[in-house]
């Protein structure tokens, strides 16, 4: 066989069901070997959503999304997306073409250094020199992005390389079993809780991913410490569990401020330093900290660990409960009074009829119409704030944000992801007026693929948080206006619905139309961005703090 059927062969084996990418001279060859085979090749309108999409695809099944370029500007337009998975931590493996190895040792058309480029992005990477090491990296490529923590790696396949023969065949993948806690690092973990009267758990992108959930709500409902997730963590225990405290975000929540502040032990779970940065809630390193992770803390000043757990998140905690139980160690729920304070101030933003819109006031809405396991994609803007804030999440994974490299325009590609990799569920992507125009092409995409959801623009004519940004720290903006299309309009241009609610009781019509039908739409909301910013300077002031 060609050295590009090989490498479809070797895909099927890692169980691929689809590819998402763009054609060029230089992949035609691993197209039509796909072509006959049984991955499905997405073609996208742009490198960046289809790099999204993988990247999507990987944090919602935990196995790697795989995306595709040519050479040269296909291969740098993957970056973004590539790096958006390396510091979300999730698997994807990148495959670009590359021109013939006969021109590449100079100067010549389109041909950069692809591997070099992205080295510093993925775990791992490698030019594929001779058909016969093809099952060898495929095979490397797949089980470390999908090794924890998980992440990017890239594959580069010169045109002449993928016509050659070969009667290599695929390797078998084998399940690797993560490690087991270090029984000293466990039991120093729980003396260190023992010491404790007022214990916090902070739960991460790790407390989301192979099953960690379950174990983490199990430990939380036998011991009563309360919990706070990251953006990327929400989930990973009910927003209805009554230990639950939601999620960290802007300085201005000073109820969850207020429990870091008086937490003693803070056990950090599968908790990543690029999702919060520990000096927002560590500010007096006071707290003494345990961290169960699948590797070592990162340094930081704000963020020592007397102990760390190494290992798989999932065992740990199910390691952790088991000793907890045994010794009796209850701690009932010091911080519920926090919590009933931090749920009285989201009633605060439910939508009165006839009130202008504000994003707070539509996600309450849309909270209404989604079920539990439904899939909310967020953008990144002032509307993820928002999300994160104010929008409960009650099952892991079901709210994605982008806050590791927090990148905008990830969300309309990645709902293409989400409804590919999990049919059966409801999915709606939320963002603002700068993320959707940064890859509204995937429209199409989407409906030529054959998948629907409602997207959800929040319209407020600019990049409202910088925007809320440069007022707070200098009083006024600059470069964050934008003017903007009729959406409404755009939308019907690509042969899909187009709304535009002005009032409450519109957008409450419209997402109850739309979101159980997964209607393939946009629907505009016209935000005042002077009524969100005044929300949130009332909350700093309340909070006695810097809004950001």
């Amino acid at each position: 066989m060609k050295a590009s059927d090989l490498l479809v062969r070797c895909l099927e084996a890692e169980g691929v069901r689809v590819i998402f990418g763009l054609p060029g001279e230089e992949n035609e060859d691993l197209l039509f070997s796909l072509r006959g085979s049984s991955v499905r090749f997405v073609s996208c309108r742009h490198e960046q959503g289809a790099a999204f999409m993988a990247d999507i695809w990987g944090r919602l099944t935990g196995r790697a999304g795989v995306c595709l370029s040519t050479l040269g500007p296909g291969a740098t337009n993957l970056v973004t997306g590539i790096a958006d998975a390396h510091l979300d931590k999730a698997p994807l493996v990148a495959l670009t073409g590359q021109g013939g190895v006969e021109r590449l040792h100079k100067e010549s058309h389109q041909a950069i250094d692809v591997v070099g480029m992205l080295r510093p992005l993925v775990k791992w990477n490698t030019s594929i020199s001779r058909p016969g090491v093809i099952p060898e990296v495929v095979r490397k490529a797949f089980k470390l992005a999908e090794m924890e923590k998980p992440g990017a790696t890239h594959l580069e396949l010169p045109e002449d390389v993928a016509k050659l023969e070969t009667d290599a065949e695929p390797l078998v993948p084998r399940r690797v079993r993560r490690p087991s806690p270090d029984y000293k690092a466990l039991e120093t973990a729980v003396e260190v809780l023992r010491s404790a009267r007022h214990p916090l758990i902070l739960a991460g992108n790790g407390a989301i991913r192979k099953r960690a959930s379950s174990h983490l709500r199990r430990l939380v409902e036998y011991t009563g410490i309360p919990v706070v997730n990251t953006f990327m963590g929400k989930g990973a225990v009910s927003a209805r569990d009554p230990r639950s405290l939601l999620s960290v975000g802007m300085v201005a929540r000073d109820h969850v401020q207020a429990a870091f502040d008086r937490a003693d032990v803070v056990l950090a779970v599968g908790y990543d330093a690029a999702e919060y940065d520990p000096k927002i809630w560590n500010q007096a390193r006071r707290a003494r900290i345990v961290s169960l992770d699948f590797e070592p803390a990162e340094v930081d000043g704000h963020y020592q660990p007397e102990v760390e757990l190494v290992a798989d998140v999932s065992g740990s905690l199910w390691a952790l409960d088991r000793r907890v139980r045994e010794l009796g160690l209850r701690f009932g729920n010091w911080a519920l009074p926090l919590r009933r304070r931090i749920l009285d101030d989201l009633a605060l933003y439910a939508p009165a009829e006839g009130a202008p819109l504000t994003v707070p006031g539509c996600l309450a809405l849309l909270r209404e119409v989604m079920g539990d396991e439904d899939v909310l994609l967020s953008d990144v803007g002032s509307h993820k704030v928002w999300i994160a804030r104010n929008f409960p999440a009650y099952e892991p994974n079901t709210v994605l944000i982008s806050n590791g490299l927090a990148s905008m325009g990830v969300s309309l590609p990645g709902g293409v992801a989400a409804k590919l990799a999990l049919p059966d569920r409801r999915v709606v992507c939320a963002m603002g007026d700068g993320g959707f125009l940064m890859n509204v092409q995937e429209i199409e995409t989407a409906t030529r693929a054959g998948v629907s959801f409602p997207i959800l623009v929040f319209d407020d004519g600019g990049y409202g948080l910088i925007r809320w940004k440069q007022r707070d720290h200098r009083g006024g903006s600059v470069g964050t206006d934008l003017a903007n299309p009729d959406f409404a309009a755009l939308a019907e241009s690509f042969g899909i619905r187009g709304y535009a609610p002005g009032t409450v009781a519109e957008l409450r019509a419209v997402l109850r139309e739309v979101v159980p039908a997964q209607q393939m739409c946009v629907v505009a909301v016209a935000v005042d961005p002077s009524c969100d910013e005044a929300l949130t300077r009332r909350l700093a002031s309340e909070a006695g703090c810097p809004l950001f």
